[in-house]
């Protein structure tokens, strides 16, 4: 078996290991368990492949050459590795090892990713998380061109290509600042009560599906708030409310985001769990370790 382009053997590396370590050509082929002239002529060979000397025969057997003394631990190495080798490809193959690029949003951060990464370490401690944080349309794009196996998302997309699961639902509830009007009503707020103060809401092109969720949560109470910022990620929206430029809409588990000024309301007329989030993967990924996870979680 040979180790690339160079000219030596695993077998010759083992031989010239086991000489160095007893010091001793015939010692070393006992314990290969092979006579003494194949193993001298293994590393005769080995010091033609490499170009250089690597023992110094002494009366009473060898010892390494300055330049032997360094390849040993080479050697070491390369055998450490070969032997490991079918070992790890093996868990690789199980989905117990290897990595998995996973995208998530700010807010799934604070929910299921949390659960995801908990579930990693429990059950799959040999494989390696890498996290993205990204909007859902930048995951998306990343799924495809094949840059993470994985996102948690909140609208699939109609592909043959994709593949998902719903992972968890949020309500709609209404963050404002701590002093603000509607925090004082003594009664849940209804969507008439949001819709007579300024509402900081998303980007139509960044936060599309938060955007329509907002958009069509007032039309259907035939109503036209006054929508005064227009930004990207929840988290955002949420400093920006804390900041006090006015109420806005965002998903539930967003409550943990603690922030001096913000306070949390239900909606009084607004139906539940309607925000949802989805696991969506590539159907041909060729990644044991997603499916290990998908599994997991």
């Amino acid at each position: 078996m040979a180790t690339g382009d160079v000219g030596y053997t695993l077998d010759q590396l083992r031989g010239f290991v086991a000489v160095a370590e007893e010091s001793h050509f015939g010692r070393a082929a006992e314990r290969l368990r092979m006579t003494q002239p194949p193993l001298s002529r293994q590393v005769q060979r080995l010091e033609r492949a490499v170009g250089f000397a690597l023992f110094l025969r002494t009366q009473r057997g060898v010892e390494l050459t300055p330049a032997g003394r360094i390849f040993l631990d080479e050697a070491r190495r390369l055998l450490s590795s070969a032997d490991t080798a079918p070992l790890r490809a093996r868990r690789v193959a199980a989905g117990t090892a290897g990595t998995i690029r996973i995208g998530f949003t700010a807010v799934s951060a604070l929910t299921v990713l949390g659960r995801w990464i908990s579930a990693a370490a429990a059950e799959l401690p040999g494989v390696d998380l890498v996290l993205n944080e990204m909007v859902t349309h930048a995951q998306l794009d990343a799924l495809l061109a094949g840059e993470i196996e994985v996102g948690l998302v909140r609208q699939v997309p109609r592909s043959d290509l994709l593949d998902s699961r719903l992972v968890a639902r949020d309500s709609l509830i209404l963050a404002a600042p701590r002093d603000h009007a509607l925090t004082g009503l003594g009664r849940t707020p209804t969507m008439e009560d949001i819709a007579e103060h300024d509402v900081v809401t998303y980007s139509p092109s960044e936060a599309w599906y938060f955007y329509e969720l907002v958009v069509a949560a007032f039309q259907q109470a035939h109503l036209k708030p006054r929508y005064v910022q227009h930004i990207s990620q929840v988290h955002t929206v949420l400093s920006v409310v804390n900041a006090g430029l006015g109420v806005a809409l965002v998903p539930s588990s967003a409550s943990a985001f603690n922030l001096s000024n913000l306070v949390f309301l239900d909606i009084a007329d607004l139906p539940p769990d309607t925000v949802e989030l989805h696991a969506v993967w590539r159907r041909r990924h060729g990644n044991p370790a997603l499916d290990a996870l998908l599994r997991s979680v």
